[in-house]
């Protein structure tokens, strides 16, 4: 299975990294513009359906909704792993069609609900995608996450081996890693799949710390599936059927009554009270 799995993956075209007369960025200010998106995978119906919205520097973006309404695919968009069929996305007043993607991509972190980890060192791990940079901006970026923490109590230190997929770490220690990565890669955009949503109480308070640290002055789109982490973002945006059913702040959305937004918080609010 794995070698056919691998031969599937083989036969995807090869992306284009840079395009013609590609614009590679050092920094980006971080605004983001989708101008009436629309995106289908192949073979399927369209699965994001005339998308407009204008984020400005520095603004944190929820993206909130029930599976498969397109969530996942903006952040697709945005990261130029996929372009969209109609419409414009873009960053720095670029269309993202246009950014030399390796330059791009270096300028965006993503913190994952399940970070990738790999059956090396510690420190592997973490400088994983981003080798460059003495050893000092990584011990710093660990201290950032709280990560410092547990891995000066291995025996081993940063050259402690995690086991496969990170067996031999808790979920909120993998946590913490993945973290420490994005501090150590210094990005513009930020993007997080609600990396609090399988922790204990103790990892979850200081990632949401470290979390609030990483997310000052940056662009930040959050995949919001627990409604009570969103309260503070700048605008929470309602995806439904694949258009934007609702936008605005927690407290403008849930007064809608019979809205998306209110629905799923009422929904879950009545589950965490049971």
């Amino acid at each position: 299975m794995a070698i056919i799995r691998s031969e599937s993956i083989l036969e995807f075209p090869t992306e284009n990294y840079e395009p013609k007369n590609a614009v590679s960025p050092k920094k980006l200010k971080g605004e983001v513009v989708f101008d009436n998106v629309y995106f289908s995978y192949k073979n399927s119906r369209e699965t994001l359906r005339g998308i407009s919205f204008n984020v400005k520097p520095g603004e944190k973006i929820a993206l909130v909704g029930e599976s498969g309404v397109g969530k996942t695919t903006i952040i697709d968009l945005i990261s130029g792993f996929y372009f969209p069929q109609k419409g414009k996305i873009l960053v720095n007043g670029i269309d993202v069609k246009k950014m030399n993607l390796t330059a791009y991509r270096s300028r965006i972190a993503v913190v994952p609900q399940e970070p990738t980890l790999f059956n090396t060192t510690v420190k592997n791990n973490i400088r994983y995608g981003n080798t460059a940079g003495p050893e000092q901006e990584m011990i710093k970026a660990a201290k950032e996450a709280y990560a410092d923490e547990f891995i000066e109590s291995f025996p081993k230190k940063y050259n402690q081996v995690v086991g496969w997929k990170g067996i031999k770490l808790s979920v909120g220690q993998k946590q913490r890693i993945a973290l420490t990565r994005a501090f150590l890669r210094n990005p513009d955009i930020l993007i997080l799949d609600e990396p609090t949503s399988a922790l204990d109480a103790k990892s979850e308070h200081l990632i949401k710390k470290s979390l609030n640290k990483l997310m000052e002055g940056r662009t930040t789109f959050i995949i919001a599936h627990r409604l009570s982490t969103v309260r503070e973002v700048n605008t929470i945006l309602v995806l439904k059927d694949g258009q934007i059913a609702e936008r605005g702040s927690h407290n403008d959305l849930i007064k809608i009554e019979g809205g998306v937004y209110k629905s799923l918080y009422d929904l879950q609010s009545g589950f965490s009270s049971e």
